[in-house]
């Protein structure tokens, strides 16, 4: 079953540092996110396969936007 990583804050995508169906491991980065000039890394909080990254850099997300899916 698919379990999604999901946006907590609205802001910016500095970086995606995965791919779609990218093996990871608990606490890599996946994406690195901007809001009020911080910057915010969303990790993996547990491992799996990526199916889908759904950012792109210089997309703005709004909290609750899904950011990627995976399989644990």
């Amino acid at each position: 079953m698919p379990e999604d990583v999901v946006a907590e804050i609205v802001a910016t995508v500095l970086e995606v540092s995965v791919g779609d169906g990218q093996e990871i491991a608990t606490g890599d980065t996946l994406v690195l996110l901007e809001s009020m000039k911080m910057e915010i890394p969303v990790v993996a909080e547990d491992p799996g396969t990526l199916d889908t990254v759904k950012v792109k850099v210089g997309d703005v997300i709004q909290a609750g936007d899904v950011i990627a899916t995976y399989r644990a």
